[in-house]
């Protein structure tokens, strides 16, 4: 296949691309950036300029276009640059996905789709929820409308946090626990919907190739857990105790309105569509997950 990845330079676009080669695939990857190499080409989603010539041919796009949601504290700057980093250049793409003819848009989307479920378990067909992710989540969804009107199947998947050392979550958390600092969140009993970076790729790409996938698809686990599940399966991953408990209300002063949304609770998502199509998953529980992880 011939395929266009925006957000390849990310954590999950550098293994996808790779993931790609290694299966032969010819990868052109979307920079913001004049194109300084035979695989680049470049666009401008802030301006609004993507050249239709550029995905002339691609049996697919992967759009994964996205400032990181717990990078900086929650400005209302920030905030706006959330949205705009993920509902402006899905527009684009999917604009030039009908106009070409594109098959295929795999658009990234996250479980904050579904806000804070407690402890109710929720699959594809839940109703977006409450809150800025899940606004953000549905807006972003619903930039990906004119691609799925020009004919192109669309795949919307709604990722978990994803578990790998060199950032997100696990990478935050890990110097902490190695130094014997971690503990749980809170009262600990919002959920986590988790996935091993080896599975997010694997996933992304079973997106790509599975006709049966159209529509939002959970890209997680088939186990979420607690957070203080959790916090106990990391300790025991890194061979230190986690006994330290942090309040929420010291949380919210640190890290503002991203505590209430981003730590302090959470959903207990599960992956029916993945599971439907006959996905299987490299790593089916939090420990399988963090040890792949860490090594």
């Amino acid at each position: 296949m011939r395929i266009g990845v925006a957000g390849s330079s990310g954590l999950i676009g550098t293994a996808l691309v790779a993931a790609l080669r290694a299966e032969r695939h010819t990868v052109l990857r979307l920079v913001r950036r004049r194109a300084q190499a035979p695989d680049e080409r470049g666009w401008d989603p802030v301006k609004g300029l993507l050249d239709p010539a550029h995905l002339d041919g691609c049996d697919a796009v992967v759009n994964l276009c996205g400032a990181g949601i717990g990078d900086r504290r929650w400005t209302g700057a920030y905030k706006q640059e959330i949205r705009d980093s993920r509902v402006g250049p899905t527009e684009l793409l999917a604009d030039v996905v009908a106009a070409t003819r594109v098959p295929v848009l795999v658009n990234a989307s996250a479980v904050g789709f579904y806000g804070d479920t407690e402890g109710r378990v929720v699959d594809e067909s839940a109703p977006a929820g409450r809150g800025f992710l899940a606004d953000v989540c549905r807006d972003w969804e619903r930039a990906t409308t004119r691609a799925a009107a020009g004919g192109a199947r669309v795949v919307r998947v709604r990722s978990g946090v994803v578990l790998t050392p060199r950032g997100g979550t696990l990478g935050k958390l890990l110097p902490l626990y190695r130094l014997g600092l971690g503990g749980r969140l809170g009262s600990g009993r919002q959920y986590i919907t988790w996935i091993s970076l080896e599975d997010e790729v694997r996933g992304l790409v079973h997106a790509l190739t599975d006709r049966t996938l159209d529509g939002p698809v959970n890209l997680c686990g088939p186990a979420p857990v607690t957070n203080a599940q959790f916090s106990s399966s990391l300790a025991r991953a890194v061979h230190r105790p986690a006994p330290w408990a942090i309040p929420g209300f010291a949380l919210s002063a640190v890290l503002g309105e991203f505590a209430g949304e981003g730590a302090l609770t959470g959903q207990r998502a599960i992956p029916r569509e993945l599971e439907r199509s006959g996905f299987t998953f490299a790593h089916n529980t939090i420990g399988e997950a963090l040890a792949a992880a860490i090594g």
